[in-house]
């Protein structure tokens, strides 16, 4: 069995008591409902900036000619 050791740091949220009380009734851990908000919440921005990413590519590559592409890909064959 590997384990996996991973540095964690300590982070506070501040919540009403009417919220922490709701979380002890149905059984919740907040700590572990923080970091799985986190963890959904990375998980969103990364997909937003790898979309971004993607369109602005997108863009740039859109004004190569179609022959520009074909002549890049021949050359790069001949060069092997």
């Amino acid at each position: 069995m590997v384990v996996y050791l991973t540095k964690t740091v300590t982070v506070s949220a501040k919540i009403t008591v009417e919220l922490r009380r709701k979380l002890a009734e149905l059984g919740v851990k907040p700590s572990e409902a923080i970091r799985r908000a986190l963890e959904r919440e990375v998980e969103e921005r990364t997909r937003e900036k790898l979309q971004e990413t993607i369109e602005n590519a997108s863009a740039i590559l859109s004004k190569v000619d179609r022959e520009d592409w074909v002549k890049s890909v021949r050359e790069s064959r001949d060069e092997r």
